[in-house]
């Protein structure tokens, strides 16, 4: 399907609106039946039409049709959050007893899920160096039903083997789930790797304008119904009709803004590459990663998001750098249209700090929609101020 055609034309059908160009935002909290017999077959199966806002809307089921396109997946569900998308995708898929094998270092909800809610219920997870598949067998036991990915990492980006990993699961009956933030569907698509769940945050590259939040899980159509029967009503946990709204104009204009943003991220990259500050780069796309031939075969792009290392002696020389910039803002997340500065070292003091921890002297940069010179200034005259 052309992603012209998905993002401009899916699931609009014109018509039923006033020939209107932008969707409207259906608001409404419930929807009016004239049958009881209508009504008695919503009660039965609510995924089946519209019956209260919780469950399904149609401003959203725009968006839902969309997102599923993109993702080369049957079906969809749209989250208010990443961390909801998340939450659901997991749970749907461990009981009482369970093991799950996850990836070291996975986002920070992930973790939480694996290390403080699920071993409430008996659950156990075993993290793994996701590089190489040996770990993931090595890892599997009796138990194992789920296997978390998330490929590349926002932090050091490693990869997984998304095709060897998905037939290592299906061979062993154990579910797939990935994290697929970094790359967005345009520029990754797990479940053509076989990858049976593929979630992203949309706060970020869907979006694109750092004013919503959103959560998307995609999947067949028998394991999307079973998340929306359960883990998505009972947690009331589906997007608001406005936010899903913002989402689709966010996807207008998508392949544009990540065209701009990989190319500025290259210019960007090279430049810090240089610099006699830094001691190197982490970028999938850059020829010194570690797994670049695994990224080119895997991803069709890897966009606005790259950390460093800076040859830092003390904590206060990073937060003088930080401190310094005077466009280049200072917040978490990625996707939106401004740049980004994230130091590692936000979470030590002045005394834990380390310098021959390599580590305690990661930044994550994040490129937005700026010139690549306008960025390039802020980031030279940030390390003339703290060197």
């Amino acid at each position: 399907m052309d992603i012209s055609y998905i993002i401009n034309e899916l699931g609009e059908t014109r018509e039923q609106y006033f020939n209107a160009i932008a969707p409207p935002i259906i608001q409404t909290s419930n929807f009016r039946v004239q049958r009881v017999d209508e009504l008695k077959a919503l009660f039965e199966d609510e995924h089946s039409g519209y019956l209260y806002s919780r469950g399904l809307n149609p401003t959203v089921e725009i968006l839902r049709q969309k997102l599923a396109a993109l993702d080369g997946a049957e079906e969809t569900l749209v989250f208010n959050s990443g961390a909801s998308a998340i939450f659901a995708g997991i749970l749907a898929n461990v009981k009482a007893g369970d093991h799950v094998v996850a990836v070291e270092k996975p986002y920070t909800w992930a973790q939480r899920m694996f290390d403080v809610i699920l071993p409430r219920f008996g659950v156990t997870t075993t993290y793994i160096d996701g590089t190489r598949i040996e770990h993931f067998e090595r890892a599997i036991l009796p138990n194992t039903t789920l296997i978390y990915l998330e490929s590349p990492n926002s932090w050091d980006y490693k990869l997984q083997p998304l095709k060897q990993v998905a037939e290592l699961a299906r061979s062993e009956g154990i579910v797939t789930m990935i994290d697929n933030s970094y790359c967005s569907p345009l520029y990754q698509r797990p479940i053509g790797f076989g990858i049976d769940l593929s979630m992203q945050t949309a706060t970020k590259y869907i979006g694109g304008h750092s004013d919503t939040v959103g959560g998307v899980l995609s999947g067949t159509a028998a394991m999307m119904k079973k998340i929306f029967d359960s883990e998505f009503l009972n947690t009331g946990s589906g997007i608001q009709p406005f936010n899903a709204w913002l989402l689709i104009r966010g996807l207008r204009t998508l392949p544009t803004r990540l065209e701009r943003i990989s190319r500025s991220t290259q210019a960007v990259a090279a430049w810090i590459k240089a610099h006699p500050l830094v001691e190197g780069i982490l970028f999938p796309f850059d020829e010194s990663f570690p797994q670049y031939a695994l990224a080119r075969q895997q991803m069709q792009g890897a966009c606005g998001l790259l950390s460093f290392y800076v040859r830092a002696r003390a904590h206060d020389e990073i937060v003088t750098f930080c401190e310094s910039l005077k466009h280049i803002m200072m917040a978490v997340s990625w996707g939106g249209h401004e740049s980004l500065i994230l130091p590692k070292c936000a979470s030590l003091t002045a005394a834990e700090f380390d310098p021959n921890i390599k580590e305690h002297r990661m930044l994550r940069l994040y490129t937005g929609l700026e010139d690549p010179d306008y960025l390039i200034r802020d980031l030279e005259q940030a390390f003339q101020a703290a060197w």
